[in-house]
């Protein structure tokens, strides 16, 4: 018994011994057996068939897609005695069996990434002088030649510009963009592609067989999807899961292994989307939590998966699918149940999760509004106190532009006695996007009693140039200095004081209030300041300076969640802030699609920290926070120009 446990041991430690990774076992020896790059392989092959051998190749592309490899193949194939007709080398001749036993002097191979010095650059050359004994060709592979110096790449310019009859140099970089285009110029690039999901698995099945393993397709297509197109990486990632399962790899045994998240949670989640079930989806999501997956690994993972669902719905894109078959029909018929309309938003909202992921601070809150804002796409117009869900919905901001589309026309408001005519709102828009364009105000109407004259709106019907915006509604218009002044009224109004508070009330009746199914959307600072700074850009040019000021300006949301502050340097920019404030909160309730937006203007407080625009004021603001530099300036001489 003793003897037998002995020889059994060293039979396991012989075998351990002669082990191989599949990556070496089954590195390809010829270019027929190498996968995925049909193409590359077959112009290599009609250059050697043609004697149309160039003296230096660059080979390009993903880790793992067969670049050295292929190098080898052709090293060996153009010094092969008796090569084939279609291209092969014998692998009988002494050449060929001098590189299967790995001891031909024929081929060179460096490790740019380690020997990356002049001095290592000036060897090789030393070398590439001496002719080769066996065969017609000394071949130098430089694998990672991006990693040589600025130095080494310089030394090297002239040698592979004019090299030897006998010497073909063969270059390989995953960083193509990191090579000098004096470099570039003087290489043939053939650029590798990233291995297809179907060639791996078809490759990974033949592996398979070889070793005797049983394998399904769904965990070789998972094996291949993770490898991300590198076949050395599947190869690997085979291995471990053989081991993993001793030889029986199962769809199970491989999502465990690689940390995978499974297929059903997508399939379950989606469902619940589309049945708006809001409490399912998190309580889906906390169990994945549960299991040990990252959110980000997550909404990625979501992410796909509708991208998946959305190639399903039309045969035309179905062959970008990349499932097993099983899993195939139920993305077409999960798909079936979905609208189109329904992916390219909930796609949009995975994809924005994703991207505000790492910078968000309560990344689980991120997720589980996502998935909140995602079920809500599919929820109906329900009575208080029917469902689950909330009557208020978190309805997302990217699709402000098909809630506009759905407002009714609003109708045009009676201009106040007294007043200057207002503009209607699509004069307003049409003026933004002509910067060019000169306003000048209307003249005088009658009481509302009476028609507006068609005269009012005549270009050159007021005295001169008035504040570069037009109004809303009935708000008084108050004619300014010209385009590029501090706005300074020239003259006062003879309205009542009770009309100072109508510009407000009436700027909301430009929203439609009557509107039952109308929504006031939520809205962050983020989006504030872009749609602040969209609005300063449509500025005309005449208010070029005032649009900068407007650039530099950051709005602070306030707590209420709809009442923004605008923070200024003086009383005459507040004047004119407050003359444009209409025109500003009307353009963001549109944008924003919220009508309960306010927008209040202050003068900074003498403390507060104000963003410095000249020289001398930088100055004044840095000898605040260090006295010594008034010191610094006085010994020295200095004046601020």
């Amino acid at each position: 018994m003793y003897f037998c446990e002995r020889y059994e041991f060293k039979q396991l430690i012989r075998f351990m011994e002669n082990y191989i990774v599949s990556a070496r076992k089954y590195r390809p020896a010829t270019f027929d057996t190498v996968v995925g790059q049909r193409a590359l392989t077959t112009t290599l092959k009609n250059a050697i068939a043609n004697q149309k051998l160039a003296h230096a190749y660059l080979f390009c592309g993903p880790r793992g897609v067969g670049k050295t490899t292929c190098a080898r193949i052709f090293a060996k194939t153009i010094n092969c005695l008796h090569p084939k007709e279609d291209g092969e080398a014998c692998n009988e001749c002494e050449s060929c069996q001098a590189f299967n036993e790995q001891r031909s002097y024929n081929i060179h191979e460096l490790d740019a990434a380690s020997n990356n010095s002049v001095e290592d650059i000036r060897s090789l050359i030393e070398q590439v002088r001496i002719p080769p004994q066996i065969g017609k060709y000394k071949v130098y592979i430089i694998d990672e030649v991006h990693m040589l110096s600025q130095a080494a790449f310089n030394a090297f310019l002239k040698t592979l510009e004019e090299p030897p009859h006998h010497a073909i140099f063969i270059l390989a970089t995953t960083e193509k963009h990191k090579i000098l285009p004096t470099i570039l110029s003087r290489c043939q690039i053939y650029d590798f592609n990233r291995i297809s999901v179907s060639d791996m698995v078809e490759h990974l099945e033949s592996v398979a067989l070889k070793e005797h393993v049983e394998a399904e397709p769904e965990a070789l297509n998972v094996i291949a999807q993770k490898a991300d197109g590198g076949m050395r990486d599947a190869l690997s990632i085979f291995d471990q899961v053989v081991s993993f399962t001793n030889g029986h790899i199962t769809y199970k045994s491989v999502i465990d292994n690689l940390n995978v998240l499974d297929y059903e949670y997508y399939f379950r989640l989606t469902d619940c989307f589309l049945e708006n079930k809001v409490t399912e989806c998190m309580l889906l999501f906390n169990d994945v939590l549960k299991k040990g997956f990252d959110g980000n690994h997550f909404i990625t993972g979501l992410s796909s998966h509708l991208r998946d669902l959305l190639v399903s719905r039309d045969p035309a894109t179905l062959p970008l699918l990349e499932v097993g078959a099983s899993i195939r029909e139920r993305y077409q018929a999960q798909a079936q149940k979905c609208t189109p309309q329904f992916l390219y938003k909930a796609m949009k909202l995975c994809n924005d999760c994703d991207l505000n992921y790492r910078l968000s601070k309560n990344k689980r809150l991120l997720v589980e509004l996502t998935l909140i804002q995602v079920a809500q796409l599919t929820a109906e117009a329900e009575e208080p106190g029917q469902g689950r869900s909330p009557k208020q919905t978190l309805s997302p901001v990217f699709n402000q532009a098909t809630a506009q589309a759905a407002q009714p026309a609003t109708p045009k408001p009676q201009p106040a006695a007294g007043n200057y005519a207002a503009q209607p709102a699509g004069n307003y828009a049409s003026t933004l996007q002509q910067p060019n364009a000169s306003y000048r105000p209307a003249e005088p109407v009658q009481p509302a009693t009476s028609a507006p004259s068609p005269q009012a709106s005549a270009p050159g019907a007021g005295p001169m140039h008035a504040n570069p915006l037009p109004k809303t509604s009935a708000e008084k218009k108050i004619p300014v200095m010209k385009a590029g002044s501090m706005g300074i009224s020239i003259r006062r109004s003879q309205a009542p004081q009770t009309e100072k508070a109508a510009p407000a009330a009436q700027a909301t009746a430009a929203i439609p209030q009557a509107d039952a199914n109308w929504e006031d959307y939520i809205f962050n600072e983020k989006d504030l300041n872009y749609y602040w700074r969209e609005f300063a850009a449509r500025l005309p040019k005449e208010e070029a300076a005032n649009a900068g000021r407007m650039m530099n300006m950051q709005p602070q949301l306030l707590k209420d969640g709809v009442t923004f502050e605008v923070v200024v340097d003086n009383d005459i920019v507040q004047k004119y802030m407050q003359q444009l404030a209409p025109h500003i909160e009307t353009h963001l309730r549109t944008q924003l699609h919220n009508r309960k937006i306010r927008m209040t203007v202050r003068v900074s407080a003498p403390n507060e920290n104000i963003r410095a625009y000249s020289h001398v004021e930088r100055f004044q603001m840095m000898s605040q926070k260090n006295p010594k530099l008034l010191k610094l300036k006085e010994a020295l001489g200095l004046e601020l120009s």
